[in-house]
């Protein structure tokens, strides 16, 4: 597919209300609930993406390959989601205008963030952040909190800065671990199906989250023993 910078030309013209985003990050939380989501919507892909300055990454899912990151479309609910399974550290300004430039193709006002916190407290809970009254009041009717202290860095951080004329909600969930976290996921996929009245059958949710939490773990672990291996082998040559 074509690409000019960090623009990204979708295969089809669509307008959607609004751009779900989920990149890698604390407990991976935005990369399960974006994939859980696509999977469940079943969504269409309108177009993909990659940073050459990364790591080339893919990863395999039902036979079938997915893009670092790819750009999905679901009618029904008016909304495109944004799902990147490739690490973007160093890159988070490139990656909020490419956010921006796709809002801008598909006509979004308004963009939700997903995130995974850290956090010590013993249950999983949700918060989102905006700057936009009337969005405020929207979630604060569905009894999601608002963060009321807390530090806002990388992708949400930089779109919150660079968006002007589109709307930027953060939506957070605590995870205690750095390894995928299903259950942050689900919080994340709660708050959205609130949200945005996505009809999301809550009873499958967490044993799905799982099984897409265990394949990520073993992508996690395989490419840890390559590592180990390769240093393995780097150490036996030079000694």
């Amino acid at each position: 597919m074509p690409k000019e910078g960090n623009r990204s030309t979708l295969k089809k013209k669509i307008k959607a209300k609004t751009v779900i985003v989920g990149f890698p990050g604390f407990g991976l939380v935005s990369t399960i609930a974006t994939g859980f989501l696509i999977d469940h919507l079943k969504c269409e892909q309108i177009g993909k993406h990659w940073f050459e300055e990364g790591v080339p990454t893919l990863a395999i899912h039902n036979c079938t390959l997915v893009d670092p990151i790819g750009i999905y479309y679901n009618k029904k609910h008016d909304v495109v989601i944004i799902h990147s399974i490739a690490p973007v550290h160093g890159l988070e300004w490139k990656t909020a205008d490419l956010v921006l430039d796709i809002a801008r193709q598909v006509g979004a006002g308004e963009i939700l963030t997903t995130e995974g916190v850290g956090s010590q407290a013993p249950e999983t809970r949700g918060f989102f952040y905006t700057s936009n009254p009337t969005h405020r009041k929207n979630f604060e009717k569905i009894g999601i909190e608002c963060l009321g202290e807390g530090i806002v860095v990388g992708i949400s951080s930089a779109l919150l800065m660079k968006a002007e004329d589109t709307d930027v909600c953060c939506l957070f969930a605590e995870t205690h671990s750095q390894l995928p976290d299903s259950k942050a996921a689900a919080k994340i996929i709660e708050m959205l199906d609130q949200y945005l009245g996505l009809d999301v059958d809550y009873e499958p949710l967490l044993k799905q989250a799982a099984a897409f939490e265990t394949k990520l773990r073993g992508i996690i672990d395989q490419a840890s023993k390559a590592k180990e291996e390769k240093d393995k082998k780097q150490i036996s040559y030079v000694g």
